[in-house]
């Protein structure tokens, strides 16, 4: 204890904590991570990376985007492409894994301790010539929300098809109007020329039994009768049951109207269920979600595969912290955060059976149904045309939407687009 309390022992001491200090501030460094988001999610990461922050002494720096996935990856693709330094993390699309695999750390070896906790298919498809491009995050499949207490009130049951949520919508949107209820609709999607529109126009067409645009095998199959009456279908919602301004709505206008107890229906993604239920929320305890309808009388749903990854760029000058950075947000904990706050779903199969995210977020298991009706975009057979295949399509549903051109006509077109962009290699 002498030793301890002498002058020289105390000044060696500061000295040395200094010295510590000074050695931590030195390596300390800032990580820039680039999302897209929706909702509350800058909010929630902010709050998801605390603990990191707080482990490692470094901060992450959230670079925002727009909510468009088109606007995002084209930056993306800018930053990349000119072999951008200030930029470490890129949280990207499920889809884009084909196309930025060489602008990508390869995971493989520096999460060969968790990957396997995973969803294979996930995991697969964020893999490219025996790469890993990225970490999975979490994943995404939407579904059908309606509002319980007003299709009790009119007597309706949940519609399993297109057709029967066509007729369901129109009634109670009639009923409410006829009541006061002048700004009620029967039913809001994502319907503006982007990627969104691939994503619901997808679900039209493969529930029709129409394909999903571009099979596995390369052959393209969006010209054909069930595919044109699912878009007819649609078609006849815009201006009846869904605003004429739905031709412009991403997943936040869709929500928008939802949210302030506006819509009968709406098609949107997992994020939405938390939000919907907010103190704030016109529509709190008032709905519920189930799978995505059928149509044509084909006899099964189609919702499409989404979801959202962590990849680690080749420039970036923070690597190392990049790497632990991404395992810590991908890891069962944080995952299990962000599912419980965020309503995101996890990827890691576990935690679908966690009791926690059971009684807080019991549509987290549930979503598991939505889930199973997956499917994928035709990312892996177009490979790095892929983006050029998703804008003719929306273009061409978009087209037909407006009434510019029938269906029969557009996806004429489209197949020679199509095949004219696939002669030139995919």
């Amino acid at each position: 204890m002498t030793l301890l309390r002498s002058p020289i022992k105390q000044a060696i001491l500061l000295s040395l904590f200094t010295a510590a200090l000074s050695s931590t501030a030195a390596y300390a460094v800032e990580v820039n991570f680039v999302s897209g988001a929706v909702g509350k999610d800058i909010e929630l990461f902010k709050k998801l990376v605390k603990p990191w922050e707080a482990k490692t002494g470094n901060t992450v720096k959230v670079v925002p985007m727009p909510s468009s996935t088109n606007d995002q990856f084209a930056q993306y693709r800018l930053w990349l492409s000119a072999g951008n330094a200030d930029v470490d993390v890129y949280q990207t699309d499920v889809i884009w894994a084909p196309q930025l695999a060489d602008q990508f750390v390869d995971l493989t070896e520096a999460t060969k301790d968790v990957i396997k906790d995973h969803f294979p298919s996930i995991v697969e498809s964020q893999t490219v010539d025996g790469k890993l491009v990225a970490m999975p995050l979490f994943t995404d499949a939407p579904a059908l929300y309606y509002r319980k207490d007003l299709l009790e009130k009119y007597g309706a049951s949940v519609p399993k098809t297109w057709e029967e949520l066509t007729t369901t919508a129109k009634k109670v949107q009639e009923g409410e109007r006829a009541a006061g209820n002048k700004d009620l609709w029967g039913f809001v999607w994502q319907g503006n020329a982007y990627e969104g529109l691939t994503c619901n126009a997808l679900e039209w067409v493969k529930s029709f039994g129409g394909g999903q645009i571009v099979e596995a095998d390369g052959n393209i199959s969006i010209n054909n009768p069930k595919a044109a009456a699912a878009l007819d279908l649609a078609k006849s919602w815009v201006n009846t049951i869904s605003p004429p301004g739905v031709l412009s709505y991403g997943e936040e206008e869709a929500r928008g109207v939802w949210q302030t107890g506006n819509a009968v229906f709406m098609r949107n993604w997992p994020y939405a269920y938390g939000l919907g239920n907010e103190d704030d929320s016109k529509v709190k305890g008032k709905f519920d979600v189930t799978t995505l309808p059928t149509g044509g009388g084909h006899d099964k749903s189609a919702a499409t595969l989404g979801g959202w990854n962590l990849a680690v760029s080749k420039y970036g000058k923070n690597q190392k912290e990049a790497l632990d950075l991404v395992k810590f947000l991908a890891s069962k904990e944080t995952q299990k955060e962000n599912a419980l706050k965020g309503s995101k779903l996890p990827t890691i199969m576990s935690l679908y059976d966690d009791a926690d995210i059971k009684e807080k977020q019991p549509i987290i298991p549930r979503w598991k149904d939505v889930f199973l009706q997956a499917v994928p975009r035709p990312s892996a057979p177009t490979k790095v045309k892929y983006n050029e295949v998703s804008s003719k399509f929306w273009s061409a549903v978009h087209e037909t939407l407006s009434d510019e051109g029938t269906a029969d006509e557009n996806l004429e077109v489209l197949e020679a687009d199509l095949t004219e962009l696939k002669g030139k290699g995919w």
